[in-house]
């Protein structure tokens, strides 16, 4: 896992005014895409500023040309957006080749179908992001991170503690809230597209589309109203026009998105026992003690009211270094995680997906192995190792309690107002950001955007989201530029459980059609009609058996696979944990080999549609569901756009 120092020469660079940006196109097959044509780049912008920062991005172009871009965050805080590039909506997925080899394959439901598409690793040492180039040692049983590098201890295996090169792990050289995040990727982006003009959406009417997932709930809503003031100085000159440009948003999409707990904290408790599963999850007292704990004096609420009084007094830009605010906010963001969140740790169950026992392994961590290969770091240029989460950032947006600090409700109700869609979206099967309290934040959303969004949002009824010709993936609410879709049989990351669904949603949002169907719309006057309620409940399917990561040992691997991997029992192929050598021989594809072709080559050929966005002319009439993805069958469709072919795809060495 060490790594050298990669030389700079391997990457072109450009300046736009004091912000400096290198980065190179990887090599083919780094991230395999749909066609050859699609323009990739990977690099890093550097922000001056206190200290280091070199923000991480991946470039990848639309499969069909387009002047569109889309911007997507995961969330954490901490967390990487090489989680979604490569097992939510990325053109890409990391697939075994054989032992010790990886290969990348173009993923059918891509969110490239339908944009370019731009991954940042934020806020500064988050994933590929840094500040100064750290040799350190990772401890894979508790996934701690230390500089300078330890020694092995004696009571693990050495293949449980690698030695590599990360950030400083300081958490002064980091964003520790999300206000500062923003300006930090408002500078950022100012360097991706100065850098790359030809990337900017070529007029206002087009703009750039936010999509954000989870912590992205909060970081969507303030990155956006940033970008619309930093705008309004360029405009009335108190923001120099030179060297910046504006950030024109057309749409701000959330994903399982923590937006306000004031709001959506009533409704852990709820979910845990009156989801539309039927699952009780934990002891329906134990759900009315954390309900009632929400509302009482000096509870959850209270707390949170009590941090954003605080903060409009004595830290109102939200700058995080203000002792006594921080305190209030980390207070209230413990109380509430403890007294109301925290009671569902008692099912044993995936916070993510409720249908999950844990260990919980889903979606795969087999990119991590693939991310920090010697001949990965190498195709990007890459200094440092990958990490998913970095705990240096969560704990820096903790400690000022960032969590409670502010009601994002009202920024999204502007933005609105401003003409910007704003769509959420959630799976039915999450319970950390549960549908029920992201339909408590639409209807809030509504409530404090116009008299006609108060009235006619919560009027509007749930319409059938027609995914294609036999699926109806979920329900929404639509009227005007605002939406909530609740996405069937889906947990947190929406897009690795339901890509089709999601990516149509996705689309629908992007180009501001009906969620519904995928038609054209007037939003001055559509909405959707149907149930008051989102009241389709089904059962929970059978919990599926977890793979156990080496790289992500702590949620995928239950206590006798601990065991087995302290007593170096069974065999560990491509990080991943196997009671025998023959249970990896019957889990990847079989690979022919020739004299002209030693190391194998596997060959798969199928049909797909490669690009173009599915429009309803007609509902889906329900008929015997044969599978949880087909439920439905029997309407005509119209398909915009589309190519088919045959695509080979070529497994290399």
């Amino acid at each position: 896992m060490c790594i050298l120092l990669l030389l700079s020469s391997l990457l072109s660079i450009a300046h736009y005014g004091n912000i400096t940006i290198s980065y190179k196109s990887p090599p083919v097959g780094t991230c395999e895409t749909a066609f050859s044509t699609q323009q990739q780049y990977t690099g890093w912008v550097n922000i001056p500023g206190q200290y280091s920062t070199n923000t991480f991005f991946w470039f990848i172009g639309a499969r069909d040309p387009t002047d569109t871009l889309t911007i997507w965050l995961n969330g954490g805080p901490g967390s990487s957006s090489m989680i979604g590039l490569f097992t939510e909506n990325g053109p890409c997925e990391v697939v075994q080749l054989a032992q010790g080899k990886f290969a990348t394959q173009a993923r059918e439901w891509g969110w490239d179908r339908g944009s370019n598409m731009l991954y940042i690793d934020q806020p500064n040492q988050v994933g590929f992001s840094y500040d100064t180039p750290t040799n350190g040692s990772l401890d894979l049983l508790t996934s701690n991170l230390y500089t300078p590098p330890q020694t092995l201890p004696n009571s693990q295996p050495s293949f449980t503690f690698l030695n590599g090169t990360f950030s400083s792990l300081q958490t002064n050289n980091t964003a520790n809230t999300t206000e500062i995040a923003a300006m930090a990727i408002w500078h950022m982006l100012q360097g991706f597209l100065g850098a790359f003009p030809q990337y900017r959406p070529n007029n206002t009417a087009v703009g750039v589309h936010l999509f954000a997932e989870s912590y992205g709930g909060k970081y969507g809503p303030a990155f956006a109203t940033l970008w619309e003031e930093q705008n309004k100085r360029r405009s009335n000159g108190t923001l120099s026009r030179n060297g910046t440009v504006d950030i024109n948003l057309a749409s701000l999409g959330i994903i399982s998105g923590c937006v306000d707990d004031l709001i959506q904290g009533p409704f852990y408790p709820s979910f845990a026992v009156n989801n539309t599963f039927g699952l009780t999850a934990i002891n329906p007292v134990r759900a009315q003690l954390a309900s009632a704990s929400f509302s009482a004096s000096g509870g959850c609420a209270d707390l949170i009211q009590q941090c954003r009084t605080a903060v409009a007094n004595q830290d109102p830009e939200n700058d995080g270094d203000v002792a006594l605010v921080s305190t209030a906010c980390s207070t209230a963001y413990s109380s509430c995680t403890s007294n109301v969140v925290d009671p569902y740790s008692d099912a044993g169950r995936s916070v993510y997906d409720i249908s999950h026992v844990l260990p919980d392994s889903f979606p795969s961590s087999q990119y991590l192995e693939y991310l920090n290969s010697a001949s990965f770091l190498a195709a990007i240029s890459s200094p440092v190792n990958y990490t998913e989460t970095n705990y240096q950032v969560v704990n820096a947006f903790t400690s000022t309690g960032d969590y409670e600090r502010q009601s994002l409700v009202p920024n999204l109700a502007t933005l609105l107002r401003a003409g910007v869609r704003v769509g959420l979206m959630y799976g039915d099967r999450d319970y950390i950001c549960n549908w029920f309290g992201g339909e408590a934040i639409s209807l809030a959303i509504a409530a404090q955007t116009s008299a006609s969004y108060a009235s006619l949002f919560p009027a509007a009824g749930y319409a059938p989201i027609i995914t294609n010709t036999t699926y109806i993936g979920g329900v929404v609410r639509q009227y005007g530029n605002l939406s909530f879709s609740r996405i069937y049989d889906a947990g947190h990351t929406v897009p690795a459980y339901q890509p089709e669904t999601a990516f149509e949603v996705f689309a629908r949002i992007m180009t501001g059609t009906s969620i519904s169907t995928g038609e054209i719309i007037n939003p001055s006057v559509y909405n959707t009609t149907g149930p008051a309620n989102a009241t389709h409940t089904t059962s929970l399917p059978p919990s599926p058996t977890n793979t156990c990561y080496l790289r992500n040992i702590e949620e995928t691997c239950n206590d006798s696979q601990k065991s087995m991997i302290l007593a170096q029992q069974g065999v560990i192929v491509n990080g991943i944990l196997y009671s025998a050598s023959s249970d990896f021989s019957s889990a990847v594809p079989t690979v022919s080999t020739s004299p002209d072709d030693p190391e194998g080559t596997l060959t798969v050929t199928t049909t797909q549609v490669l690009t173009g966005l599915f429009t309803a002319t007609a509902t889906p009439s329900p008929t015997k569901q044969n599978d949880a993805n087909s439920p439905f069958k029997n309407s005509k469709t119209v398909l915009l756009g589309s190519t088919i072919l045959s695509i080979l795809a070529l497994w290399l060495p």
